[in-house]
């Protein structure tokens, strides 16, 4: 299956370490509009370095579905399997981490 590119409306990059995370918007021809999330991550070769790409889309509707439910994981995570866990020693600079951490809140 072919996969046409959309235009593209917005692009946030997280840089993770050895992944990348990309958040893009995008319009469809008829003026709607959907999320790619895509998580690029780069791996040693023979030959230098490789990078393996993993895209899901994310079309309006779901868009608070998406987010509850990515709420209440990142939460049980924090506040029932890692309670004693200091999250915020993986924050880093803005400049660093693409300015992740202040867009979104986890809490």
């Amino acid at each position: 299956m072919e996969e046409r590119e959309r235009e593209e409306l917005f692009s946030k990059r997280i840089r993770a370490g050895k992944r990348t995370y990309f958040f893009d918007v995008k319009s469809t021809r008829s003026s709607d509009y959907y999320i790619t999330i895509t998580e690029s991550r780069r791996y040693q070769k023979e030959e230098g370095f490789a990078y393996e790409k993993h895209k899901m889309f994310l079309y309006k509707e779901d868009f608070d579905k998406f987010l509850d439910g990515l709420q209440e994981a990142v939460n049980h995570v924090k506040h029932e399997l890692l309670p004693d866990v200091d999250f915020s020693q993986f924050n880093r600079d803005e400049e660093e981490d693409g300015g992740f951490g202040s867009d979104l809140k986890w809490d």
